[in-house]
């Protein structure tokens, strides 16, 4: 089963969208197999990441703000504002596809694992994810 998640983001941080992903999940009837999650945009990405504690959350956005700071006189690709090329970079240290088992129809994460997509822009709107549900 192919299907594609419009995920809707309200500027940069993480955005989960577990709970839409297991929907899928059930929807499908796959009890045992696997869960292929692929982003459509090289600006954002995809993140397995602690549900339960917002500040880690919060850490994690702050530590790679500060990695890869907008405004940074290196970059040249510039045309599309000061948090495009920080988007880019932070997308390709990042991860653009998961993999996640189903087991008992269910997906296999851990009691505090969520399922994100990690918007690096400012951008408000909706991004596309690619599921890939199959035994």
């Amino acid at each position: 089963m192919i299907d594609i998640l419009n995920i809707k983001v309200s500027g940069q941080g993480l955005h989960s969208f577990t709970q839409k992903l297991n929907s899928l999940v059930h929807k499908s009837g796959i009890t045992e197999g696997l869960c292929t999650l692929f982003i459509q945009h090289t600006s954002a990405s995809l993140l397995i990441q602690e549900n339960y504690d917002p500040s880690a959350q919060y850490d994690l956005e702050q530590w790679l703000n500060r990695l890869v700071p907008e405004s940074d006189p290196i970059y040249t690709h510039t045309l599309e504002g000061t948090d495009d090329m920080p988007a880019h970079i932070k997308s390709a240290l990042t991860a653009t596809s998961l993999s996640i088992p189903i087991l008992e129809g269910n997906l296999g994460l851990g009691t505090w694992q969520g399922i994100y997509l990690w918007e690096h822009r400012h951008y408000q709107g909706q991004r596309r994810v690619i599921v890939h549900i199959g035994p």
